[in-house]
């Protein structure tokens, strides 16, 4: 999938994931972190979006590995959970970086170019709902985000994590009434977002 459509669903990922886990859904920093990790593994496509911007790793990358290689795998699967039990990496930091990594490869299962679950071997594995790029890809990404922003437990969260991240968090003393406006205005949204999202699941 393009570099937007793993952006967003790596953020609708961490959304479903985070309640879960313990975490805040909507906090800026795990958002961000989230993302990050659904881009990561396409280091390997020196053509990719972080593929251009950190050209030094991905190329050599692409000559080893080649796209969709190593960094698709079930060994990249298998480092993300490494990362996870980690003890010298907070799980805070840990928890985003790896579903959004894991959100990235989900994503390109759907696509007819699949994954090299098992490399070094051959041998594609695919769930081929649309091809990258095609018209159809926005769609299914729209589906999905509604989706896990439906999928929030509890709308109170959301104002919970707009307290607990962003400017809120560093100047909710200062902006008091700003930040009770923008909660609310955020709530209102994430509550028309939430009842398309139901309407577009029960279409047929």
């Amino acid at each position: 999938m393009m570099a937007g459509s793993h952006v967003a669903l790596g953020a609708a990922a961490w959304m479903l994931a985070a309640p879960r886990l313990g975490l805040p859904a909507l906090d800026p920093a795990l958002l961000g972190l989230a993302v990050a990790g659904a881009l990561a593994p396409d280091v390997d496509h020196p053509k990719s979006w972080v593929g251009r911007r950190l050209w030094f790793i991905s190329r050599p990358c692409a000559v080893i590995f080649g796209h969709r290689g190593m960094t698709h795998s079930l060994l990249a699967l298998l480092a993300c959970l490494a990362v996870l039990l980690r003890h010298d990496v907070p799980f805070v930091v840990a928890a985003p970086l790896a579903v959004g990594y894991v959100s990235h490869l989900a994503a390109d299962l759907l696509t007819p170019g699949g994954l090299r679950l098992a490399w070094p071997f051959k041998g594609t594995y695919a769930l081929p709902l649309c091809r990258t790029g095609s018209p159809f890809e926005p769609l299914i990404v729209a589906v999905i985000l509604s989706w896990s922003w439906g999928g929030l437990a509890e709308r109170s969260t959301i104002r919970a994590d707009w307290a607990a991240g962003g400017i809120c968090h560093l100047a909710g003393a200062v902006l008091p009434s700003f930040c009770a406006e923008a909660a609310s205005v955020l709530a209102d949204g994430t509550q028309r977002l939430a009842t398309l999202g139901g309407a577009l699941l029960r279409a047929p």
